[in-house]
């Protein structure tokens, strides 16, 4: 039976991991559970679960939580009273917990970073639903990786279909995940995107955008800001970053292809030519299962794929002029060192102020450029982790501070290699 350590246990990657170990009782258990503020939600994974230790982010609701679950009856108290730990200290804690086989990290955003780091280094194998370690801080967690032995196995649905298609050929080695060598006679990649909530809408048309629109996505069920990400193609953007990082490829042979019906998760080409797919309904259980349960694969009761209930799969290019942060994205992974940090950091900024409001859809790209463009001089190589948590913090302010002062956005340009 394998532990499980869940890293934003009340968000949509932790709530499917743990549905997960409900189905499959006797193969997961859950030692460690991480959260932020839903608490009623928490209180009822302890009470299903009854973990080992509890971190959550915020240290102040620590009494409260304490409070919710002394006042369960006693027939609804946990089987054992978990440990209770706050703060980025207790969500290292939690990350590096020592029964833990597999830590599963689902928090949101940079926030995830230094709790995974924490796992790395405590040598745990990692199922990584934050792609955000590694596109703001790959030069960081690479040598980790490798000093720490972890074995890092991608479940986000893109880089799960690469991972998968791999194990299909002599070259399947996960020791060559996040090393940045090149794994042997991989060609080329391609990441496949639905084009999210705007995909059917001409690029004219994304004046009218409302965040109504923008969170409204037409395949799959997720957070409100990776559904934005999906609706500017930044989402794909930072997984072009990510898989070049997993998988050692160079931003030139890792592609985007429009797939709307997001049935074929991505594709690898071989030096032969083959084209390998890995398939299936837009479900992240399935990826997400697959890291836990790697090397094996376990039967399920879920939906069989039926293609001829699909009917068909189509694909096309991304449309750069509706899709700006896609180009973004490859600057910024070509830039390389702490560029892919600001790069991150500003989206995470300026989708958070889309989603309240203050500033338009079309704002979003328009502040990203500018910042990874103030940024160009000040760029570090081989950035260490301070350096990268310190531009990740500029980044943020340099946004805030564009909307702040209402200044008026300059058209989009490319932004410098």
């Amino acid at each position: 039976m394998k532990a499980i350590s869940v890293l934003g246990s009340t968000g949509s990657i932790g709530t499917q991991t743990l549905e997960i170990v409900q189905e499959f009782p006797d193969q997961f258990r859950v030692v460690a559970l991480t959260a932020g503020r839903n608490l009623p939600l928490l209180v009822e994974q302890i009470q299903r679960h009854s973990p080992e230790v509890v971190a959550l982010a915020d240290e102040s609701l620590l009494k409260e939580l304490e409070e919710r679950l002394a006042s369960l009856p006693a027939d609804q108290q946990p089987q054992r009273q978990p440990e209770l730990v706050g703060g980025p200290g207790g969500l290292n804690v939690a990350a590096s917990w020592d029964t833990a086989d597999l830590v599963v990290t689902g928090i949101v955003g940079c926030a995830g970073l230094l709790p995974t780091l924490a796992a790395i280094q405590a040598g745990k194998d990692l199922a990584l639903a934050n792609k955000e370690t590694l596109i703001a801080a790959g030069p960081v967690v690479l040598p980790e990786l490798k000093k720490s032995g972890s074995r890092l196995l991608p479940a986000d649905s893109e880089h799960s279909a690469i991972f998968q298609c791999l194990q299909g050929t002599p070259w399947a080695d996960n020791a060559r995940l996040s090393t940045g060598v090149p794994t042997p006679g991989l060609r080329r990649i391609q990441l496949t995107a639905s084009g999210g909530a705007f995909r059917d809408w001409a690029a004219a048309d994304l004046e009218k955008a409302s965040v109504a629109d923008a969170t409204s996505h037409p395949n799959w069920s997720m957070g409100r800001k990776i559904t934005v990400d999906s609706a500017s193609l930044m989402n794909k953007g930072l997984e072009v970053i990510e898989a070049h990082y997993l998988f050692g490829l160079d931003y030139d042979h890792i592609e985007i292809v429009i797939h709307p019906q997001s049935i074929i998760h991505s594709m690898i080409e071989l030096a032969d030519s083959s084209v390998l797919a890995q398939l299936g309904w837009p479900d992240m259980k399935l990826p997400i299962l697959y890291c836990m349960s790697w090397p094996s694969r376990l039967v399920t009761p879920w939906r069989r794929l039926n293609l001829t209930e699909v009917g068909q799969l189509t694909f096309n290019e991304p449309d750069p002029a509706k899709y700006p942060c896609m180009q973004l994205a490859y600057a910024a992974g070509r830039a390389g060192g702490t560029m892919p940090a600001v790069l991150n950091a500003a989206n995470e900024e300026a989708v958070a102020q889309f989603l309240e409001e203050r500033i338009h859809f079309l704002d979003i790209p328009d502040l990203i450029e500018t910042t990874c463009d103030r940024h160009q001089s000040d760029r570090i190589d081989q950035p260490q982790l301070d350096d990268v948590l310190a531009v990740d913090q500029w980044a943020r302010i340099a946004v805030r501070e564009q909307v702040d002062r209402g200044t008026r956005r300059l058209p989009l340009t490319a932004m410098a290699a």
